[in-house]
């Protein structure tokens, strides 16, 4: 029998529902209330910049959907994920916190290890992390770190980070982040440290590396090819490691009549029980799409959990 599904609620690209404002004390508002209606997690994604590059491909039509590579107003709100998320540990217990698409090549990996200690800590061990090097040229053009190197970077911070979580004094003698006898204190909740998950349009090399290297949660963007997950498989299997100990992150896809009106939860809920069969387990879904009412979610999130209670029991 498949495993039941947990249900995880998109918080970012939400701001259809407040006019167009980054209401950060409606989005805390909304995690309770997914906590309270019986979802498994939250997520929240980041920028730090937009430049010309976000809407290089037309801006979306529909403001309700996912914003994707060069298809997004600049004007978008991003506010820091990782402080939204530390206010959502506050008013939560149970609740899991998805810091997605964590641009960690902008950052220093010992900065952002301690930041991501630091809320794992807050959140005693519930924090969940994405780290991507994302697509933006004009972000990291802005930030003066050089876009080519941006997966270097990243695997760079994956090696810093899996020695941050061990015993003090660290070291690492790596081509961009070098240091000597450093003592990271405190550590994560987790001996190992957070939960890394890996994703994005394609399982390519360096993903499918990271992803079975570090990896505890696979979050594809969209929904992979058969041949995809075999290729995880086999890598997994290649590597001493299970696929079963990987966490699938699903999704819903909205699909919208215009470029005026939210879409039909019931239809992007359908594919939920094909996903499951597939072995996805979490399933994200995010509210604007479906309703434009900010004081609505609390109410969305619980025929959500009804629906899907109906369609996979």
């Amino acid at each position: 029998m498949p495993t039941p599904p947990r249900m995880l609620l998109v918080l970012s690209e939400n701001w259809t529902l407040t006019g167009g404002r980054a209401d950060l004390p409606a989005a805390v508002r909304w995690a309770r209330e997914a906590e309270d209606a019986g979802f498994d997690a939250v997520m929240v994604s980041e920028h730090i910049v937009l430049g010309p590059d976000a809407s290089a491909a037309g801006v979306m039509g529909n403001p309700r959907d996912y914003a994707l590579p060069g298809n997004q107003d600049p004007y978008t709100p991003w506010p820091n994920s990782l402080l939204l998320l530390a206010a959502i540990a506050s008013v939560t217990s149970r609740l899991r916190l998805a810091a997605a698409a964590v641009l960690a090549p902008l950052r220093h990996p010992l900065l952002l290890a301690r930041e991501l200690g630091t809320l794992d800590l807050l959140s005693e061990g519930r924090l969940v992390v994405q780290p991507t090097v994302s697509w933006s040229k004009d972000e990291y053009e802005a930030l003066g770190v050089q876009f080519a190197r941006r997966g270097r970077l990243l695997d760079e911070h994956l090696e810093v980070w899996a020695k941050a979580w061990g015993p003090s004094p660290i070291s690492h003698d790596g081509e961009h982040y070098p240091f000597q006898d450093v003592y990271f204190e405190p550590k994560a909740h987790r001996p190992e440290g957070p939960r890394l998950w890996f994703g994005g349009q394609r399982l390519h090399g360096p993903v499918l590396r990271r992803l079975v290297t570090y990896g505890h949660g696979f979050h594809p963007l969209g929904r992979p090819a058969p041949e995809a997950l075999q290729a995880l498989k086999d890598a997994m299997t290649a590597a001493g490691r299970d696929i079963a100990d990987l966490e699938m992150i699903g999704g819903t896809q909205a699909v919208f009549a215009d470029d005026h009106a939210p879409a039909d939860l019931g239809a992007a809920l359908a594919s939920l029980p094909e996903q499951l069969e597939q072995g996805f387990t979490t399933f994200c879904v995010k509210p604007n799409q479906f309703i434009d009412d900010p004081n609505g979610v609390g109410a969305f999130c619980r025929e959500v959990m009804r629906r899907v209670t109906a369609l996979t029991s």
